[in-house]
């Protein structure tokens, strides 16, 4: 059994990750962690991906990719480059119904529910609080 020296959560870029202060901090062998982390995420080039990287005492590590934020993945489906500054009192931008199911089915293993309505109603507040209508 190994023993972990640090479990550290990062948000990096899918296929394009590069060594640098932010995985120093974790004590990992960087550069065989970004071709693993890389060749694992490069259907996901554009997006920030999640992972959870374990850092053991003898400089190798496990990571876990979660999903991608809800947020960029609404901003996507909007053809938008961020949020309303106000919030809910801000329309910036509409996605359908079925994108908003997209959506919730993806992100579904990562959310706190159990069914797709569950998620479909936490990806529309979601939604909501960046200014981003979901119409039928």
């Amino acid at each position: 059994m190994k023993k972990i020296a640090k479990v550290v959560k990062m948000e990096l870029p899918g296929g394009e990750a590069k060594p640098g202060p932010k995985l120093a901090s974790a004590g990992v062998n960087m550069g065989k962690f970004c071709t693993d982390f890389n060749a694992k995420t490069a259907d996901r080039k554009g997006e920030i991906v999640p992972v959870i990287i374990t850092a053991y005492e003898d400089k190798s590590c496990d990571f876990v990719i979660k999903t991608s934020p809800v947020a960029g993945l609404i901003l996507k489906a909007a053809g938008i480059q961020k949020g309303s500054a106000t919030g809910r009192k801000g329309n910036v931008g509409k996605i359908t119904r079925a994108q908003l199911k997209q959506i919730a089915e993806y992100k579904l293993p990562d959310l706190n529910c159990e069914d797709i309505e569950a998620a479909m109603k936490i990806v529309e507040g979601s939604a909501n609080n960046m200014g981003v209508e979901v119409v039928d």
